[in-house]
């Protein structure tokens, strides 16, 4: 951010003052300015209808969630369609009933179908709805309703941003447009690093193979054409079996914890400190990740030292070149592979 003065810092002084002095202050000091610079652009009334109607909605949603932050959840995509007679349905209960006996929280659209399966699955006390207002829905199921651990959104980016920044994994079931596009915004943002490695699972019944149809179609004409990497598929499981997909989303926590960037330098938290074996065999599968020197175990850094972040997990570290997130997500399942060891 430019230090500089802003026309609009003496009007947000008070506001400012009354924030402590580090990151949240220069970033609040940042939002105010961007604010500051729309209105005095003038821009279409349409334009600051979009821009004050989004981050309005935000903020509602923001503050819906923080009552939730230490508590793990999954977001489960599907079809507002689907009946409650579908085997799809029973899945999508299923797979929310077995989660939230785990401690987690699930996170859906909050409307019928898929998404009202998953909430009676979870419970109330572990639902989290987002819903998007459009003419010809009815609001929130009957499951969230009148809860405070709900809120509905003008905007499908808004929505799409909230359904996905909060959850460490991601349950897919069969869907319309919506659901693709749901679901291949969350593979875009995995496959380019905009969103940290997650646990992601496709979810059919048996004898009903619609993600294996659109594997097919990522591999026969994604793949083959270059256009994605082959590594890409290994960024999502497709499975029918409901314990399976459990067992993926928590599975992916055994040993990972969390990373983060120190400069060029990736940091991946964990939860049990690799050996020298483990360390080599980490190096001569996944040590063309690093962009000079081999995967090492290393002490936190001074900004996590710093921010008192997660002090007390071992971590490994190298220059990453920030490509190649398939092959990142199948080092994790490796690191994962070495808790049980």
């Amino acid at each position: 951010m430019n230090d500089a003065a802003h026309p609009a810092d003496e009007l947000f002084a008070p506001l400012l003052d009354a924030l402590p002095t580090g990151a949240d202050r220069r970033l609040s000091q940042q939002l105010l300015r961007a604010a500051a610079d729309l209105v005095r652009q003038q821009p279409s009334t349409l334009d600051l209808k979009i821009a004050g109607a989004a981050l309005e909605e935000m903020g509602e949603a923001f503050a819906m969630f923080a009552g939730t932050t230490d508590v793990p959840k999954v977001t489960i995509f599907g079809s507002a369609r689907t009946k409650e007679d579908d085997p799809l349905y029973a899945a999508a209960r299923r797979v929310a009933e077995h989660l939230a006996e785990q401690g987690w929280m699930v996170i859906t659209g909050a409307g019928p179908g898929i998404m009202q399966a998953g909430m009676e699955g979870a419970g109330r006390d572990h639902s989290i709805g987002v819903s998007i207002r459009l003419p010809f829905e009815q609001g929130a199921n009957h499951v969230i309703a009148g809860d405070h651990k709900y809120v509905s959104m003008k905007y499908f980016f808004t929505r799409k941003l909230m359904l996905i920044k909060e959850s460490k994994g991601f349950v897919c079931l069969p869907g319309g447009f919506g659901t693709l596009d749901e679901t291949f915004e969350l593979l875009t943002l995995t496959q380019t690093g905009k969103g940290v490695p997650v646990p992601i699972v496709f979810l059919d019944t048996p004898g009903d193979p619609y993600w294996e149809t659109v594997d097919d179609f990522v591999r026969e004409q994604l793949v083959a054409r270059g256009l994605v990497a082959s590594a890409d598929r290994h960024l999502y499981l497709i499975t029918d079996d409901c314990r399976q997909a459990v067992d993926e989303i928590i599975g992916f926590y055994r040993n990972f914890d969390s990373l983060r960037y120190v400069g060029d330098m990736l940091i991946v938290r964990l939860h049990h400190r690799p050996t020298e074996q483990q360390m080599a065999q980490l190096n001569e599968q996944f040590g063309h990740l690093s962009t000079s020197g081999v995967i090492r175990v290393v002490e936190p850094f001074e900004p996590e030292r710093r921010e008192q972040d997660r002090l007390d997990l071992a971590r490994i570290g190298f220059p990453f070149a920030k490509h190649g997130y398939g092959d990142l997500r199948e080092m994790i399942d490796l690191l994962n592979q070495f808790a049980e060891e």
